[in-house]
């Protein structure tokens, strides 16, 4: 072959060659174009979250534990040695049952020496009825017999010395045994009096009686102390006694928790304070079983706050808790603070400056976001109330798609509403 066609040969394959290239060039741009051309023309693609209308509930979270509004402390008010313990911690007791026995034979013979002393009492309160009133009455029966039989002798001796057959001397005697029964008279009647049961003597009697019987009731009560019993219904939390023990008052040997009345105790943060009132319900759970809830109230707001904390103390009411629910349980609390129906919901993560007196949205408005103002109103979990601004069925974009910008075209991509 000579140098001619070599030539041409060359250069018809630099031609191909080149064509190749072209072809080539041709196909990445149009692949760039296809690849990029929506988005320079039409705008980025953009999950847009969509306003709904629907009933929405503002609620407070926060956590606490179960806590009875009192307890009781059981103690001892006499000193003694524990007999017996029959209950254990964390028992349920009703009132009246049998916390700690004591064993104290001093206080038992007591007892019985007042019983004595009562009956004694009652006996002489008997004698006195049944013999000495009695015969006081025959003896002033007696002496008033006495009394007349004088009374006619002096009478027929002033006749026989008005006759001059007695002396003065004989006279003399029957009246002076006139006067003796007289007085025995009066002395039989005085007994008859202080043996009567208005006199001094029952009167005496029957204080006898009473103090005998106020000893006797004085130790039965410091012997009913040896039996400690649970004052009220309810949980016994604490137990700081076994049998053996010597126990003395004013020492706290148990601690007991009274049923039927249950409240929740928590710190709710202070910037929620506003939101919270007395009377509020709300829905609690114990962490130990998140799937049981059970309805409490409001009734106690701390009119303090914590400044270390920055919370206040709130007490809920628990009118009718669980029977899994234990002192000091870990609890957690929706209280609801505020009820909007069928009110317009924008997602909270699609409005910006949220903590501003001019938040604001980007609405979709066609295929561009522009910028919206709202005023807001109750917020909930994830969203809030619009109160102007947005309508039912508009689309917004989430605060995550940062590279939109105002009057930026945009591809809308929609996304649920949360």
């Amino acid at each position: 072959m000579d140098q001619s066609m070599r030539a041409s040969w060359k250069a018809l394959a630099d031609a191909i060659n080149s064509y190749r290239l072209a072809l080539l060039a041709g196909a990445v741009l149009l692949g760039l174009a296809a690849w990029f051309g929506p988005t320079l023309v039409l705008g980025p693609r953009v999950d847009v979250l969509t306003i709904e209308r629907r009933d929405l509930v503002q609620t407070v979270v926060a956590s606490g534990h179960v806590e009875a509004p009192h307890r009781v402390d059981i103690g001892t008010q006499i000193t003694g040695v524990v007999a017996q313990v029959p209950v254990a911690e964390g028992q349920s007791v009703t009132a009246g049952q049998t916390l700690i026995q004591l064993d104290s034979p001093e206080l038992k013979a007591a007892a019985q020496q007042a019983d004595a002393a009562v009956a004694q009492a009652m006996a002489r309160v008997r004698q006195l009825r049944e013999v000495q009133q009695p015969q006081a009455q025959q003896g002033m029966r007696q002496a008033q017999v006495t009394l007349d039989n004088a009374r006619a002798q002096f009478k027929r001796q002033q006749d026989l010395f008005d006759q001059g057959f007695i002396g003065q001397a004989a006279l003399d005697e029957s009246r002076k045994s006139v006067d003796m029964a007289d007085a025995q008279l009066h002395n039989a009647r005085t007994q008859v009096d202080t043996a009567a049961p208005s006199g001094s003597d029952s009167a005496v009697a029957q204080t006898a009686l009473a103090q005998a019987r106020a000893s006797a009731d004085v130790a039965r009560a410091r012997l009913a102390n040896t039996r400690i019993a649970a004052p009220v219904d309810g949980l016994l939390i604490s137990r700081d006694v076994e049998p053996g023990d010597v126990v003395q008052p004013g020492k706290v040997l148990m601690v007991l928790s009274p049923a039927g009345a249950t409240e929740l105790v928590m710190q709710i943060d202070e910037k929620n304070l506003n939101l919270i009132v007395a009377g509020q319900h709300a829905l609690a759970s114990a962490d130990a079983y998140p799937d049981e809830r059970f309805a409490a109230e409001i009734v106690y707001i701390n009119p303090g706050v914590d400044a270390q904390r920055g919370s206040v103390e709130v007490k809920l009411r628990v009118p009718s808790p669980p029977a899994y629910l234990r002192q000091d349980m870990t609890v957690s609390v929706d209280i609801e603070v505020a009820r909007r129906p069928q009110a317009v919901l924008v997602p909270t993560d699609a409005v910006r400056d949220m903590g501003s007196k001019a938040p604001w949205v980007f609405k979709v408005d066609g295929r561009r976001a522009l910028r919206q103002p709202v005023v807001l109103g109750v917020r909930g979990a994830g969203v809030s109330e619009v109160l102007s601004g947005l309508q039912p069925g508009d689309q917004v974009v989430p605060i995550a798609a940062s590279r939109v910008a105002d009057g930026a075209r945009l591809r809308a991509v929609v996304a649920a509403a949360r």
